[in-house]
């Protein structure tokens, strides 16, 4: 509703031949085509950011917890098959022990898998939430009259009213809160890489 607001402001200030520049003077921000955020800031301090993490962090317990259990059963299962040597015939004690390695390999497999996809879930996490918030971003570009929004890590230099961190994180816990509850994974691309989205220009469609 605010937002709508303020849209609304700027129109009528436009038309009434206010100097450009007044929406981002009122936003607390420099007139400027370039703005700045913390991208880092963002999925640390938002509340969907915080959200996504915990998520990670939870799949990372279960999967230690996971490994850790199975490792005890293992051990269990090493230990009864070692007992059972003396008292089995050769051959048979070789099929068990040929079966108990194939497990353990299998099992060693699996792991590695989940640990790949838990990595990879990771790594992805804050294409995910850029994705989410894009359109907030969006938002802030046009109204700030900036024509790019570039992340502070890749700018050597740059004025603290040109940076809209604090506003955009006001902006994404208002509008997106803790996001979606489910939300599709991004499919990489066919090289492994992941196109990052592009947020677009002032006033276009």
């Amino acid at each position: 509703m605010r937002a709508g607001l303020f849209r609304a402001g700027v129109i009528i200030a436009l038309g009434l031949g206010v100097p450009q520049g007044v929406a981002a003077q009122q936003l607390g921000v420099v007139t400027s085509d370039v703005i700045v955020i913390d991208a880092e800031r963002l999925l640390s301090e938002t509340d969907y950011g915080q959200r996504l993490q915990r998520a990670i962090q939870a799949e990372r317990d279960r999967l230690i917890a996971y490994n850790d259990r199975v490792a005890s059963d293992l051990e269990a299962e090493e230990q009864a098959l070692t007992e059972m040597r003396s008292e089995s015939e050769p051959d048979a004690f070789r099929e068990m022990a040929d079966a108990f390695d194939a497990k353990v390999t299998q099992l060693r497999q699996d792991s590695e898998r989940m640990s790949r996809e838990l990595e990879r879930r990771r790594d992805l996490a804050p294409l995910q939430f850029m994705r989410v918030v894009q359109p907030v971003l969006s938002e802030l570009l046009q109204e700030t009259e900036a024509v790019v929004l570039l992340d502070r890590r890749s700018v050597l230099l740059h004025a603290e009213v040109a940076d809209v961190t604090d506003l955009a994180i006001t902006r994404i816990n208002a509008t997106v809160g803790s996001g979606p509850q489910s939300l599709p994974e991004p499919q990489p691309e066919e090289n492994g890489a992941v196109e990052m989205p592009e947020l677009p220009a002032p006033g276009g469609d």
